[in-house]
């Protein structure tokens, strides 16, 4: 009869390593401060950089569409699924990021997948930071392409690797726009470089730049001027955004092919009524946020400069994102427990995540943090620091 001994036994490693963790089931909604066990928490780890989670424009654009629509779609979006709300979604994120087209994903990561496993044949080779995100990694094994890694942010050893790929029909480097574990900045004007003297193709993930980098969160190719430089853009709904969804923007001859070949969407029911309306708001919002994401940078920078004041390593940090580097996987879910029972939310991620020996407390500030939120929270660094040193 069978059993599932072996799921019994890895879930028991994973506990003596201490790199076991339970979902954590929360009373309130994504906010600074959230509610988990009936307490108050300050909340470090959200996604929710801008605070669009609880914005009204967008609860009020998500009732209106239930209204017109119903709560469903009903059907794929080569069916009977695409609803004028989802025309009126890809238009408005074409013209935000400044392209011809758009297509929408129910998440960045079937957007990375769907993108990467429809453009990339066995006559063609990608080429990935090492450190490119999960999705990234999980798309690229669905293609029948070669694929070739290039060290973090290694210029030389990406033109190198170029050099040597001359006899492929397409050659694509693919890299985060900024990397989620990190919160370093990819090198984007000499990956251009790079790929116009070479003659390759330019894809950069901005799941953790939309919304953050660039005129009102355009991302990074317009945080460095590459606009008509970079040929395939992701972007996430699910971030700064505030909703759920992700999204490609690319030429309309693109988005035209992967209407047809990309299985995730061709084969997954189209975003509800309530979330294309409540991103369409969300974008618009993102047309009038300077004042927010200026705040968000100013927290940034000084929440940072606090944690490297307490004598933390914050490793590549240049964005929102602000690792505070452990090392041991155990050592560091401690760390994240003893933050906890500060009144402080900061997710610990260890292994396979990350290298063995770079655990990390995650923490990400966002434009909702106020100067108070974030000095509760270097105090609360300071104290479960004493405590996991005794």
């Amino acid at each position: 009869m069978a059993d599932w001994n072996s799921l019994y036994e890895e879930l028991e490693n994973l506990k003596k390593e201490g790199r076991y963790r339970p979902l954590t089931v929360w009373d309130s909604g994504s906010d600074t401060w959230m509610t988990l066990n009936g307490r108050r928490v300050l909340q470090m780890s959200s996604n929710n950089y801008l605070g669009l989670t609880g914005h009204p424009g967008l609860k009020e654009a998500a009732i209106a569409a239930i209204r017109e629509y119903g709560a469903g779609s009903g059907s794929v979006r080569t069916i009977t699924g695409t609803l004028r709300i989802h025309d009126e979604l890809e238009r408005e994120l074409a013209a935000f990021k400044g392209t011809e087209a758009a297509l929408v994903f129910q998440s960045g990561f079937t957007a990375n997948q769907g993108v990467l496993a429809s453009i990339l044949g066995p006559d063609d080779v990608v080429i990935s930071d090492e450190l490119n995100h999960a999705s990234i990694i999980d798309g690229i094994r669905l293609t029948k392409s070669d694929r070739k890694i290039y060290a973090h942010k290694d210029m030389d050893q990406l033109e190198a690797i170029l050099k040597q790929s001359g006899g492929y029909k397409k050659r694509v480097i693919v890299t985060d726009g900024v990397f989620s574990m990190d919160g370093d900045i990819a090198p984007l004007p000499a990956i251009v470089e790079l790929a116009e003297a070479y003659d390759a193709f330019v894809y950069v993930d901005d799941a953790h730049a939309s919304g953050v980098l660039g005129t009102n969160g355009k991302g990074t190719t317009d945080h460095f001027g590459l606009n008509g430089r970079v040929h395939i853009q992701i972007g996430t709904l699910s971030k700064a955004v505030g909703v759920v969804g992700g999204y490609v923007a690319c030429e309309q001859v693109l988005k035209n092919y992967l209407i047809h070949k990309a299985r995730p969407f061709l084969f997954s029911t189209s975003q509800t009524p309530a979330v294309a309306a409540s991103c369409l708001a969300a974008v618009r919002v993102l047309r009038q946020s300077g004042e927010l994401i200026a705040k968000l940078w100013d927290n940034a920078a000084y929440f940072r400069a606090g944690v490297q004041a307490l004598g933390f390593d914050t490793g590549a940090s240049e964005t929102p994102i602000i690792p505070v580097i452990i090392g041991n996987p155990a050592k560091t879910m401690r760390f994240s427990d003893l933050l906890l029972e500060e009144g402080v939310f900061a997710q610990g991620i260890v292994y396979p995540t990350v290298a063995m020996d770079k655990g990390r407390v995650r923490f990400i500030v966002t434009a909702g943090h106020t100067r108070a939120d974030l000095d509760f929270a270097l105090n609360a660094l300071e104290r479960a620091s004493r405590k996991l040193g005794e």
